[in-house]
């Protein structure tokens, strides 16, 4: 664990030597205990922990931020913290707005005051000094320190300060990792934030993609946003941050967005068609399955299944889709007669209504490893109520 002395001496000039000596090669479980003794010959053992763990965690940070090799972290932080397109594209509502001082309230590592800070002041606020000394030194890094200002305090007494417009982002897991389910679990609760917004209505509230939504609240608009096919985030927004729709899923890179709007009809549940559609998790969170299959000319194989299907391929940014090449119902033996009949010996499983484990399905298939190079897409799911089996290839 960083502390703030830790810090202050991964700052310093020996400090930055090091951190530059540990990024020549990347740190491995097979070479990490002799860096780590080594080091520990030239520094105190706390502080030779601390640069290491600094220098993981710039590697671990590459797939969410683009200068991570500069940033510092903590192991939890850079967990939670948004990925940079996601800030990047979340920040263009802000600006849209035309928000001139945003305060950034949960700010820890400053992931997200990061993207705020091109277009607009930013105070970050947040009790741990060490993340938002952290902050402090990811703003230079992306060259936006002199639009940062940060403030150590607790959000539950702090007084709401009149900005033009808050983000908030409030700790999703508890200290040792383990995740809180209900917004009023969140550190600080969302009961918080409706004090602040009596202040500043423009407001937005980061929350995890699996909220209940018998928690959202009735005056703001939620938007699910995945990134390349995962979803990563909800947000609520607020006041005149909110665009008019009540739910929205988007999809990025690509800001491709489906909204209430785009659900005009109810889609009717039909047979099996040519192809099938996986929609994107965003869509499926933001309850507009329907509105895409208006979309795709496709209808639903199932009342309760987010699978669609259609007789036409059609791209789409909120699916994916497969090219149907055999159906059936669902039992163990016949399917692993087929798959060695068919000489398929890779498969990628994937269920939506089937209780089944997969990892355990996957071993009692006993695929043979002399046709690896024949990969198929198995779907356990239900067809119109009846457990199914779908094979597929990507399309």
């Amino acid at each position: 664990m960083t502390t703030l002395d830790a810090l202050q001496f991964a700052l310093s000039p020996q400090g930055q030597e090091i951190l530059e000596t540990l990024a020549k090669d990347p740190i491995t479980p097979n070479n990490h205990l002799q860096i780590a003794t080594k080091l520990r010959k030239s520094v105190d053992p706390p502080l030779a922990q601390a640069l290491i763990e600094i220098a993981l965690l710039r590697q671990l940070g590459t797939v969410k931020f683009s200068k991570s090799s500069e940033m510092y972290f903590t192991r939890p932080a850079l967990e939670q913290a948004t990925a940079e397109p996601v800030a990047a594209y979340r920040a263009q509502r802000f600006k849209h707005f035309g928000a001139q001082h945003i305060g950034d309230l949960g700010c820890s590592i400053g992931g997200d005051a990061i993207a705020l800070a091109q277009q607009a002041m930013v105070t970050g606020v947040d009790w741990d000094l060490v993340r938002l000394s952290m902050a402090q030194e990811n703003l230079r890094v992306y060259g936006r320190s002199a639009n940062f200002s940060p403030l150590q305090a607790d959000l539950l007494s702090l007084t709401p300060q009149p900005f033009d417009a808050l983000f908030f982002d409030p700790a999703r897991r508890d200290e040792r990792g383990r995740r809180f389910f209900s917004v009023h679990e969140y550190q600080p609760p969302l009961s918080v934030v409706d004090q602040w917004r009596k202040m500043v209505p423009e407001t937005a509230v980061k929350v995890s993609p699996g909220i209940d939504y018998a928690e959202l609240p009735e005056d703001a608009e939620i938007e699910f946003v995945s990134y390349k096919g995962e979803v990563k985030e909800g947000v609520l927004w607020y006041g005149q941050l909110q665009t008019g729709v009540a739910r929205r899923a988007t999809c990025l890179p690509g800001n491709h967005t489906l909204t209430t709007d785009d659900q005009t009809e109810t889609i009717p549940t039909a047979p099996l068609k040519a192809f099938l559609y996986e929609p994107d998790g965003a869509v499926i969170r933001a309850h507009l399955v329907e509105g895409l299959a208006t979309q795709l000319n496709a209808t639903k194989i199932d009342d309760e299944i987010a699978y669609l299907s259609s007789d036409t391929a059609v791209d789409s940014p909120f699916a994916t889709r497969y090219q149907i090449e055999d159906v059936m119902p669902f039992h163990l033996k016949r399917l692993r007669h087929y798959l060695q009949e068919h000489k398929i010996g890779q498969v990628t499983l994937k269920k939506r209504g089937s209780p089944l484990d997969l990892d355990k399905l996957k071993r009692q298939l006993r695929l043979n490893s002399a046709f690896q190079q024949n990969h198929k897409y198995i779907f356990l799911t239900q067809i119109q109520g009846n457990p199914s089996i779908i094979i597929g290839q990507k399309n």
